[in-house]
């Protein structure tokens, strides 16, 4: 898959997530986390499978020598990430939640530089840090001393926790080649499940709360930022690397942003440079700057020896 076709991808997946954030909003208030992470991903496992069969073909003996990396991915990415991120919210203000989730990109950016042996130049650097500022403008209204007076709850360290669980999700999927990334999601879908299935029974639901906007609620979850987001993230942490990767996630709130101002809430002055902010860090950081810098000073110095050739040709006795 080429790198064009993975910024699109990525683009749709933080879009998804963004509307996790909107329509997990009203679901949370009929629905306990475990069993909003517990049904989104029974639900969505009935549709990963025979998508993957139908498209991929897994090879099923492969799938069984790597059950243990794809159990990780389901205990991390199905069943840890999305307890913390909901339980988080209970206890923290989403200014404070996507401000800790800010430092994913970073965090990746770490753990790959020492784990996977990831190289990064000083323009993808200055991109992670122009994408970080941008996400901090949007989310503090401009006002970026708020982050000083900001203390960390239980809320707040429960992110920092999915930070890490996300990251640790991330590098594993990169690790993980000859499995087609449609059969990971639902392979790691199910062991995530099954992890989940006694602590759902033993808490139980009481299903008379659930009304029609938290079944909406639920089917958007399954369909987007489940199914979708989690295929397209899989391939395009393939095709480009974790840590490149990890800066779109950058993209979630100010997706956030314009889903809420279709909803009828206005934006601000400070979202709009913030989310051009977060657009140029995107753009440093896959590495589209270094590339032309490379081109640039490969032509100049291809001319620089077409000259002196020349030169050799005209006075050979220089030689």
């Amino acid at each position: 898959m080429g790198k064009y076709r993975a910024w699109l991808l990525l683009i749709l997946t933080n879009l998804f997530w963004a509307g996790n954030y909107v329509f997990g909003k009203y679901v949370i208030t009929e629905m306990t986390p475990l069993w909003i992470t517990f049904s989104r991903w029974v639900l969505a496992m009935l549709l990963l499978f025979p998508i993957a069969r139908w498209i991929e073909k897994p090879d099923w003996s492969r799938i069984r020598h790597n059950w243990l990396p794809l159990a990780s991915l389901g205990a991390l990415g199905v069943a840890g990430y999305n307890l913390f991120l909901y339980s988080a919210l209970e206890y923290t203000t989403p200014t404070n939640a996507a401000l800790v989730s800010a430092l994913n990109p970073a965090v990746i950016v770490f753990f790959s530089v020492f784990l996977l042996r990831e190289r990064i130049s000083r323009i993808q650097l200055i991109g992670f840090a122009v994408s970080l500022l941008g996400v901090s403008v949007v989310l503090t209204r401009g006002n970026l001393f708020e982050m000083i007076n900001m203390q960390l709850n239980r809320g707040d360290l429960m992110m920092l926790g999915a930070v890490l669980i996300w990251t640790f999700y991330s590098i594993i999927g990169k690790r993980l080649t000859g499995i087609p990334p449609i059969t990971t999601t639902a392979v790691s879908t199910l062991f995530g499940t099954l992890l989940l299935l006694p602590f759902a029974v033993a808490e139980g639901i009481d299903l008379s709360r659930i009304g029609p906007l938290a079944i909406s609620g639920l089917l958007y979850i399954t369909l987007f930022p489940s199914v979708g987001s989690f295929v397209f993230w899989n391939m395009s942490v393939r095709a480009i690397g974790a840590s490149q990767a990890s800066v779109f996630l950058n993209l979630i709130p100010v997706f956030t942003a314009l889903i809420s101002l279709l909803l009828g809430e206005s934006i601000t002055q400070a979202q709009v440079w913030g989310g051009l902010l977060v657009m140029l860090g995107v753009y440093l950081t896959t590495g589209m700057v270094d590339r032309r810098l490379e081109r640039k000073k490969e032509r100049r110095s291809g001319q620089s020896k077409g000259t002196q050739l020349a030169e050799s040709a005209r006075y050979p006795d220089k030689e």
